[in-house]
């Protein structure tokens, strides 16, 4: 059985380098983009699943198209992340029972070609999906 770790926004916001979230954690568990990708790089390599829930991918989308700066080029990054979910790229997935009409493989690939340009303009996953 694969091991699962399920994606959580402010981890997603560091490894994207998202303005003012990239970095998360307190005290000693720090985490910053050096650590998230160590993490990430081990964990496929041992085989690993990573799975974005619905909220992630909106809350994610919502703040790289409110970042101060790199907006097109984040929402890039995370365009290319979601057609790995959309295709089931290994490592990359979703919660299955978590798409319908809106979030099937075509619309979330469709979803991530028209975004970025949205987002550089600071429109909001959850508002072009609206």
């Amino acid at each position: 059985m694969r091991k699962i770790l399920i994606i959580d926004t402010s981890i997603l916001c560091v490894y994207l380098g998202v303005p003012g979230k990239d970095t998360c954690g307190s005290g000693n568990d720090k985490w910053d983009k050096k650590r998230v990708e160590a993490r990430f790089q081990e964990e496929e390599r041992q085989g690993a699943n990573f799975i974005l829930p619905l909220a992630t991918i909106i809350e994610t989308g919502n703040h790289i198209a409110q970042a101060n700066s790199r907006r097109y080029e984040m929402a890039q990054a995370f365009a290319e992340i979601l057609v790995k979910v959309a295709d089931k790229v290994i490592p990359w997935g979703v919660f299955e029972t978590q798409m319908d009409e809106l979030w099937n493989s075509e619309q979330l690939k469709q979803l991530a070609s028209e975004w970025p340009t949205l987002a550089s303009r600071k429109i909001s996953i959850g508002d072009a999906t609206i």
